[in-house]
């Protein structure tokens, strides 16, 4: 019984807690065994807090209890509900590593503005997912903890960065997880594990307490297993916050998800998203969910979107830009332990150099390269004006359509250590993904079918700055009418 409480929607999850079918305890024990019981084989989490959900879990029950006493009092809104935190995110009390040596004994004073909102919401914390080091890669390898595995194939990566909270609700050990998205980290990995993710609008979601990796850049999604579910999580995390000025003071619309049709909504298709060495089998899943949007009553069309092709090498030129600055101040003098060293510049030195992984390294070499003297206007401020031009393509693509459909990843899963020494196939696999993240528009990625290896392929969404609503609706009527997100991994029962 309490495994088949992990199959529950959060919407199914919420409705018991509050009737009390169920109690938080029950939900929360029923995560933390699955945990127990699959963590060997898939690796999704770096540090686990039984006690502090077993804690948060007791309580929320305790709110249930005296709520049915009093038919007045209001509980918050995912009140028990048990989710898993990526550890580029910071939690008060609770190691935050972000998936490197240097950051291995790091314990954040204070936690990020979109934790604390879900807290406030009511939420569980079960544990923080590995991550590549810093979000830097797509395959959770660069982890310099562990692998972790990819509960449709163990013998094949859950994509990255957030590949550690893809895993974890594929594997229904929460119902809920958060990621965070700078190049496709939230929408490769959900393609990959064949689950639902959110990449918000930049300025949507507030960026204080995730640790920085390229800061016009990133931003904290949402994993869940279907569109409503993602939509109900980061309904509670999204908003203006006064501690990250980069958040836009907009109001956040209430995400209600009916049924029924996409009569009125126009949906464009890219051209150049559909390149020479895609997977037949992606392309096919792909243009046949674009065809049941179709059958929903949706308009589609062509748009073009003609400096996609820039987008790879700009974005490598922009975010190890801005990785370069911010990994800057781990030193081994405010962050990471300080190794035996005779003088200042040997700390730093023996810092950097055992306590970054090599993909770390590589990238913090190259943004430094861009940005010295002599190469800047050549490379790094040419790259922000063709960040422009990707920007404005998108901005005339809205003018046309509503939302914009594509694939995620030019394949589905590749096997553990087949890109490992080969780092240009490894940045092509967020080919589809990066200029979202450098127009800053929103993607929702999810399942729309499977290769002929049983492997999960998704489809992206995007959509014009700050129109995540509609991104929810049409993926939201799109799983009304599928049964691909419903489906799991036979193995884990």
């Amino acid at each position: 019984m309490s495994r088949a409480l992990l199959d529950l929607s959060i919407k199914e999850a919420l409705h018991q807690l509050r009737s009390g079918e169920i109690s938080s305890r029950e939900l929360t024990q029923a995560s933390l065994d699955a945990l127990e019981q699959l963590e060997p084989s898939v690796q999704a989490f770096l540090t686990r807090t039984a006690d502090m959900a077993l804690r948060q879990a007791d309580e929320a029950d305790a709110r249930y209890a005296a709520a049915r006493r009093d038919p007045q009092a209001v509980v918050p809104p995912l009140l028990g509900l048990p989710i898993a935190v990526k550890d580029l995110l910071a939690l008060e009390g609770v190691r935050c590593t972000c998936g490197s040596k240097i950051l291995e004994n790091f314990v954040p004073p204070y936690t990020a503005t979109t934790v604390r909102r879900l807290l406030q919401a009511g939420v569980v914390v079960v544990g923080k997912t590995n991550t590549d080091e810093f979000a830097m890669g797509s395959s959770t390898e660069n982890s310099a903890y562990q692998l972790t595995h990819n509960p449709w194939d163990l013998e094949r990566v859950p994509g990255g960065s957030s590949g550690g909270s893809a895993a974890a609700v594929a594997a229904r050990m929460v119902l809920a997880a958060m990621g965070t998205d700078t190049g496709g980290s939230v929408r490769q990995p959900a393609s990959f594990c064949g689950v639902t993710g959110i990449k918000p609008t930049y300025g949507r979601v507030s960026r204080y307490g995730l640790v920085a990796y390229g800061s016009s850049l990133d931003t904290v999604g949402v994993l869940a297993r279907s569109a409503e579910d993602t939509a109900l999580v980061f309904q509670h995390m999204a908003g203006q916050d006064d501690l990250d000025a980069t958040s836009m003071d907009l109001p956040v619309p209430e995400y209600r998800l009916e049924g029924g049709d996409l009569r009125g909504l126009r949906v464009g298709v890219p051209k150049q998203y559909f390149i020479q060495g895609i997977q037949p089998a992606v392309e096919e899943a792909v243009r046949a969910a674009i065809r049941q949007l179709e059958l929903l009553g949706a308009e589609v069309r062509e748009v073009s979107l003609p400096h996609t092709e820039y987008a790879l090498p700009v974005y490598y030129l922009l975010a190890p830009a801005e990785a370069s600055a911010n990994l800057a101040r781990y030193d081994g003098v405010r962050f990471s332990p300080r190794p035996e060293a005779e003088n200042l510049w040997d700390v730093f030195f023996n810092t950097r150099g055992q306590g970054f992984g090599p993909e770390v390294k590589r990238r913090i070499m190259l943004g430094t390269y861009a940005l010295s003297a002599g190469y800047y206007d050549a490379y790094y401020a040419k790259a922000q004006k063709v960040r422009t031009l990707i920007k404005r393509d998108f901005e005339t693509a809205f003018e046309q359509v509503d939302v914009i459909a594509a694939p995620i990843a030019p394949t589905t899963a590749f096997r553990i250590g087949e890109h490992t020494d080969d780092p240009l196939a490894m940045y092509l696999e967020d080919v589809f993904t990066l200029p979202a993240n450098l127009a800053g528009v929103p993607g929702l990625a999810f399942p729309v079918g499977f290769d002929p290896q049983g492997l999960p392929v998704g489809m992206q969404l995007m959509g014009a700055h700050f129109d995540e609503a509609t991104l929810f609706r049409t993926a939201h009527c799109y799983q009304q009418a599928t049964d691909w997100h419903l489906r799991k991994p036979q193995w884990i029962g």
